[in-house]
């Protein structure tokens, strides 16, 4: 592992992380109700969400929610839980993948719904699942350098078109088995929220160590899962071979370069599928009880689902423990980072 693919800090630490759910809970049998007559000429079986996915639920914003005033409640307590102001936030990263408009960016209405001072760089990153891991690689790499102090890093995503979209298209006369499967990833989608804080470790030994990682790009497969507001097309198959090689070639070389991640305490992976999960199970070894998961009634929550996972977890993780975020997004590229809790 060499250059930019390795990343290692010595002053850097998450001071909070927290999360914002929606009200609205839509179960998979709702779904597959309402897709009953397109299922039946698919020849495809009840329960095919549930057994296959795993997804029991997911969640979509209720009347008067939305993405981005979920997204500002999820930094305002961040923000509290850290004991940081608003106006010591030298940076703020936006990592969504749901975005209203192409212009201007999800971060200016976060911004300015945080109150954050004018002094605040503030921009968008995208890189689909792993956008959250990212940021907080990119904002750690800031506190390091000096350039800032504090950072906050958030996410809030709205699967609600897409279903709503998927649904419709699904029900025309003339899908068929494979035109279903192509979009079942879609009806695996929920919506959520989430931010957490970041500063220098030597200023808060409360906080968790951001030890750092690894990162792995597989970009000749960025045509296995292409998505928008009208749907999310996968080849499902490729998709988890390619994402599991990748995993499992950054495991391998990460262990060459002195990490030691065999023995962590708690797995934090991006939730997608029990199938999903089971495979990075199987393929890196890991103590299957040490591998949370929120996908069975959050369903797929994109980039905010590592924070989402995280924040559920965090009452039951002792100083000290050691943790591994994990997660792939689509394009291909992988990321993996150790916290130090």
């Amino acid at each position: 592992m060499t250059g930019n693919a390795t990343t290692r800090f010595d002053n850097v630490a998450m001071l909070s992380v927290a999360s914002t759910l929606p009200s609205a809970v839509v179960t998979s049998v709702e779904i597959e109700e309402g897709l009953a007559a397109a299922m039946k000429r698919a020849r495809l079986p009840k329960g095919i969400l549930r057994r296959v996915a795993g997804v029991v639920e997911r969640r979509h914003w209720g009347p008067g929610e939305n993405s981005d005033d979920a997204t500002v409640s999820a930094g305002r307590r961040a923000l509290a839980e850290a004991g940081i102001s608003p106006s010591q936030i030298g940076l703020m990263i936006n990592t969504s993948v749901t975005r209203q408009h192409l212009e201007p960016s999800v971060a200016v209405r976060i911004h300015d719904g945080l109150g954050l001072p004018s002094s605040a760089i503030n921009f968008d990153i995208a890189n689909a699942c792993l956008g959250f891991v990212t940021g907080m690689t990119m904002a750690a790499a800031m506190i390091e350098s000096g350039q800032i102090e504090y950072a906050l890093i958030v996410n809030g995503e709205d699967a609600s078109e897409v279903h709503a979209n998927t649904i419709e298209r699904l029900s025309g006369s003339t899908i068929d088995r494979d035109d279903f499967m192509s979009e079942f990833a879609s009806l695996t989608l929920g919506s959520g929220a989430a931010a957490a804080v970041i500063g220098p470790a030597d200023r808060h030994p409360e906080g968790h160590r951001i030890l750092g990682g690894v990162t792995r790009a597989a970009t000749e497969f960025n045509h296995l899962c292409v998505g928008s507001v009208d749907g999310m097309f996968t080849d499902a198959r490729a998709l988890l071979k390619g994402g599991l090689d990748l995993v499992v070639s950054a495991w391998k070389e990460a262990a060459g370069d002195s990490w030691r991640w065999s023995k962590m305490d708690r797995y934090i992976t991006h939730q997608v599928s029990s199938i999903h999960t089971d495979s990075m199970v199987k393929a890196a070894s890991l103590d299957r009880s040490r591998v949370p998961v929120t996908y069975p009634y959050l369903g797929n929550v994109g980039p905010a689902s590592i924070p989402i996972t995280l924040a559920d977890q965090q009452s039951t993780l002792n100083k000290g423990d050691r943790v591994l975020l994990m997660g792939v997004g689509s394009g291909l590229n992988t990321g993996l980072m150790e916290l130090a809790w």
